[in-house]
């Protein structure tokens, strides 16, 4: 059986915290606030795993309660996801996301953050798929007080998502 999950985030962007993106840091004024390195594109692709599984959020398995957790980088967080997923049989089939965010410009980033969001999915990467929007302007992130993510998530069982490799 397939499963599909959904994940959003969203952290405000501040002075003095860099800002890392699926794993990636983009030079930029500002950076995301959290208890983590707050990658808001990783952060919606664990919560679209963790949905897909029936696991609950990134905050019930990561709470922002726990030191363990401070400046911890989003990539062991999605690694665990990634186990905790394959421990239930279940692979990556296909992972779309995007990033919403006036600036900085992603697009020169893109590529890095796929290659590191398959690496840490197991996954190839022409199942990862990701991109970046701006909102004319608009809402908090056309302000540039904050930058969103939005991912869904195809998991398939283990040995279909090795067929499924494109």
């Amino acid at each position: 059986m397939m499963r599909i999950g959904h994940g959003y985030d969203v952290h405000r962007l501040v002075a003095e915290r860099k800002l890392i993106l699926g794993g990636v840091e983009v030079p930029h004024a500002l950076g995301l606030l959290g208890h983590s390195d707050a990658d808001v594109l990783l952060h919606a692709i664990c919560d679209a795993i963790l949905g897909a599984i029936a696991e609950g959020d990134i905050g019930r398995h990561f709470p922002d309660t726990d030191p363990a957790y401070r400046g911890i980088s989003s990539l062991k967080l999605l690694r665990e996801v990634i186990a905790l997923a394959e421990a239930k049989g279940y692979a990556i089939g296909n992972l779309d996301a995007t990033v919403i965010a006036q600036r900085p410009k992603l697009a020169p980033y893109i590529r890095k953050m796929v290659a590191n969001i398959a690496e840490a999915c197991h996954a190839d990467i022409r199942q990862v798929n990701v991109k970046a929007t701006t909102t004319e302007e608009l809402g908090f992130e056309g302000r540039a007080e904050g930058i969103s993510a939005h991912a869904v998530v195809l998991l398939a069982p283990i040995e279909i998502s090795r067929e499924l490799d494109v």
